[in-house]
């Protein structure tokens, strides 16, 4: 009782687990206070998952203890551990759409009256639930399909509260929010510290990292290779910890100012979010575009492809005038396009890694290509992305989001596209994965594509572009040169020069 440190809510000892005599976790000890956020970070296939999973019930540990609040624990399944006070906010949120907020919450425990739901009490415990976490304006009798994915994390937050949970794992929480919806999310956090309720929080994001967590706990290869303060490191350390190489060696060498032919043309381009859009993109550039949330970015990506065309301006591809009304139309010229929701659009999550490969190709080339040839060259393609899966007949919904990034990309690079619009490109997946997508950027550019590169991360978009474009309100708020300042995105993204009253 002497120590100072606030006691250990949860204690790992030794945890280790195996799978088909493959070690995916070696004697890890990890430790969590009440009321404590603590991070847990790590390349893809560095364990953490597989440890979530055993914290949550999921799986058995082969060797190792689990204690909570000083208790030895031994869970059979999920339920034994929601019973003890787990609960775990997964990246894709397990709710009803059709139901409303407070029969989601309280799903499977409904308080009852005489036998049937007694709907009274169940608004007011949702309702006091919301209010215990700050979210009062949320309506406990809307169907949660109505609401926005932010809204929906916080639903998914108050259903673990309202079976008591002490300890909340948090996966990826941020994968699928706006970047205006992160805040809420931040609140949140804050709020369940307020209450004692610690916090597991695994993040690809080291910026979110480093804003909620008091500590963070590294794996790579299955083994804990070090737990730190979070005062106490920076982002270039725990990069190294990760991968093994410093943070600086992240981007790979820019091109320099680009000085190829002009691929891409748009003038006076626009249609109901985009006005006035001008631009050039060459042949061997990667031409960043940068802005804030909803200035018209995913936009542009989806006007070049057809998506959602430019109803007014002209585009032109290699100095003649092109009509992109379609995907269709800009695959045939040469476009390709990796959207920002791999999840919902990029992928047929049952499907097999080969067939999500072949995809574009059979959609839109189906009597040009012999089907042989075009599956060798895309397993070829597939093997030089180093995609990692058991077999190319493994349904990609298994794969890591990095694994699954580099399928979306063999798919793409099966049809040797001129013009590549990546929007997101390195979103939800971790740094390893990362370095080895901004590698493939810089080659495709290299060999001579021209490359539109959208990024949230400030330091990816700056690290990757020879140019960079600035959208705001749906316009191109200026021009930088490679090597700007993030403070030189932000004046332009927002208006005015930040610090100053707008």
């Amino acid at each position: 009782m002497a120590d100072r440190r606030p006691a250990s809510l949860l204690a790992l000892r030794g945890i280790s687990k195996s799978f088909l005599g493959i070690r995916v976790l070696d004697g890890v000890d990890l430790d969590a206070a009440a009321g404590e956020v603590h991070a847990v970070v790590g390349e893809n296939g560095a364990g953490k998952s597989t440890l979530m999973k055993i914290i949550s019930g999921g799986y058995a540990p082969d060797e190792g203890t689990i204690e909570l609040a000083g208790q030895r624990c031994v869970f059979a399944g999920p339920r034994d551990a929601q019973r003890a006070g787990i609960g775990v906010i997964h990246q894709e949120f397990n709710l009803l759409p059709e139901r409303t907020v407070a029969e989601n919450v309280f799903l499977g425990h409904e308080p009852t009256r005489r036998g049937l739901v007694d709907r009274r009490q169940l608004l007011a415990r949702t309702r006091q639930l919301l209010a215990s976490i700050g979210e009062t304006a949320l309506p406990a009798d809307t169907p949660v399909g109505r609401l926005g994915v932010a809204q929906q994390q916080v639903v998914e937050i108050a259903k673990a509260l309202a079976l008591d949970a002490r300890l909340l794992i948090m996966d990826e929480p941020t994968a699928a929010l706006a970047d205006h919806e992160v805040e809420l999310l931040y609140r949140l956090v804050r709020r369940l510290q307020e209450q004692g309720i610690g916090v597991l929080y695994v993040s690809h994001r080291l910026t979110e990292v480093f804003d909620l967590s008091s500590r963070i706990t590294v794996l790579k290869d299955g083994r804990r290779v070090d737990t730190l303060r979070t005062t106490d490191t920076t982002a270039e350390e725990l990069v190294r910890l990760m991968v093994g190489r410093e943070l600086s060696s992240y981007y790979p060498q820019r091109a320099g100012p680009g000085d190829g032919p002009v691929r891409l043309a748009v003038r006076g381009g626009g249609n109901r979010k985009l006005r006035d859009i001008d631009l050039e993109l060459r042949a061997g550039e990667v031409l960043g575009v940068g802005g804030l949330q909803g200035s018209g970015r995913s936009a542009l990506a989806r006007a070049l492809f057809g998506a959602a065309p430019f109803t007014t301006g002209e585009v032109t591809l290699d100095g003649t005038p092109v009509r992109l009304r379609s995907p269709r139309a800009a695959v045939r010229a040469g476009i390709a396009y990796v959207t920002e929701d791999r999840k919902g659009e990029g992928i047929v999550a049952r499907q097999s890694v080969l067939d999500n490969a072949l995809l574009a190709g059979r959609a839109v080339f189906a009597s040009r290509h012999r089907p042989a040839a075009r599956t060798a060259r895309v397993r070829d393609l597939l093997a030089a992305v180093d995609v990692r899966a058991a077999a190319d007949d493994q349904e990609i919904r298994y794969l890591s989001g990095g694994n699954q990034q580099k399928v979306v990309l063999a798919r793409w690079l099966a049809l040797n596209p001129s013009v590549l619009l990546f929007d997101e490109p390195t979103r939800g997946i971790d740094v390893g994965a990362k370095s080895a997508i901004h590698d493939l950027v810089r080659r495709l550019a290299a060999d001579g594509a021209a490359v539109l590169m959208i990024s949230s991360e400030l330091p990816e978009l700056l690290g990757m572009s020879d140019r960079l474009l600035v959208l705001r309100d749906g316009r191109i708020a200026g021009e930088l040169p490679a090597g700007a300042a993030e403070e030189d995105v932000l004046t332009l993204a927002v208006g005015t020069v930040p610090g100053t009253a707008a």
